[in-house]
């Protein structure tokens, strides 16, 4: 399944990642969330608020900071 497929999904919610990857690094919130990823802060909101798909730099800097695999932050985005 491509990334466009799983944006589009009625099932795509952005949140599980974005959640987990807080609760695995033991962040306080989204604001410590984007310093982590290096993305600004409205870049996290966007993407939080489905306005913004979570694209393939920011998915493969989860993977660096989080050590999930690609794989597991796909699934945690289309389950």
């Amino acid at each position: 399944m491509s990334l466009k497929e799983i944006t589009s999904s009625a099932t795509y919610n952005p949140n599980r990642v974005l959640d987990a990857i807080i609760e695995k690094l033991q962040l306080k919130n989204d604001a410590a969330l984007s310093r982590a990823l290096e993305v600004a802060p409205p870049v996290i909101s966007k993407i939080r608020h489905n306005t913004l798909p979570i694209g393939a730099t920011i998915l493969i800097r989860m993977h660096e900071i989080s050590d999930f695999s690609i794989r597991e932050l796909r699934e945690m985005m289309a389950a």
